[in-house]
């Protein structure tokens, strides 16, 4: 008898994004989270699902400016605030762990 095969393993580039967005998984993220030395809160899934309906709306990843403004209208917070959650940046951590292709060019806001 051979072992279950699961679903195949998800394709990541060499800098650890995904190669392909729609392969992305709320495992996958717990996953990449914990490679960037982050524990996924309830303030981190309103922004990684908040980016994740803009990616599936317009297909393409949601400028940082969006989410800036996502997060001061349903929490009145500031630019800082995305910067406690993804301290290392949002094209680094934030759109990694959402599952976002790595950015090429990308606006702070």
């Amino acid at each position: 008898m051979q072992p279950e095969s699961g679903p195949p393993a998800p394709v990541l580039d060499e800098d650890g994004y995904l190669v392909d967005p729609d392969a992305w998984t709320e495992d996958l993220a717990r996953m990449l989270a914990k490679r960037e030395g982050i524990e996924l809160t309830g303030e981190h899934w309103d922004v990684i699902r908040f980016m994740r309906a803009f990616y599936e709306e317009r297909r393409i990843a949601p400028d940082a400016r969006y989410v800036l403004r996502h997060l001061a209208e349903s929490r009145g917070a500031d630019r800082n605030e995305l910067f406690r959650l993804f301290p290392y940046g949002y094209p680094k951590q934030a759109c990694k762990i959402a599952g976002m292709r790595k950015p090429r060019v990308w606006s702070t806001g």
